[in-house]
């Protein structure tokens, strides 16, 4: 599929797994056992424009969140698995990486170009940093609390 395909399909995409979080239950604040713990919560980093997007044991374990280490490659770059990009609706490339378990908080990348599973990048987390691979259009939806209508 070339990028062009696969951009445009993106917010396709994006919008089913926001939708898919929802209707978890993943944003609601009383968990169905009666319990009134926040299954995601969603605070400010000092002196940035980001959040940090914190799940419960029981929200990661339900959302499936699989992470990978940023790996080099060659001399001067570094690879993830090409499910850790997401793009913003302009275009933008990003990754979730996880600084503590159970802790994500968005992180720019630049794709050089994509091989296969592997997106090579020119900019993004330093190797060995952990970065989200499955789960990453859920933690976008919680961090901009996007909520079942």
């Amino acid at each position: 599929m070339n990028e062009v395909l696969r951009r445009s399909r993106l917010p396709v995409v994006v919008a089913l797994a926001v939708a898919a979080l929802a209707a978890s239950g993943c944003g609601d604040s009383p968990s169905e056992e009666g319990g009134d713990a926040e299954q995601a919560k969603v605070e400010p980093v000092k002196g940035t424009d980001l959040r940090n997007v914190t799940l419960t044991a029981e929200a990661a374990k339900r959302l499936g969140i699989e992470t990978a280490a940023v790996r080099r490659s060659g001399a001067r770059r570094s690879v993830v698995p090409y499910g850790a990009v997401l793009y913003s609706a302009d275009g933008a490339t990003f990754t979730y990486t996880s600084p503590k378990p159970r802790v994500y908080v968005r992180a720019p990348i630049t794709v050089v170009r994509i091989d296969g599973d592997t997106a090579l990048l020119s900019s993004g987390p330093p190797v060995g940093t952990e970065v989200v691979t499955v789960g990453s259009q859920e933690l976008y939806g919680s961090e901009y609390e996007v909520e079942e209508d």
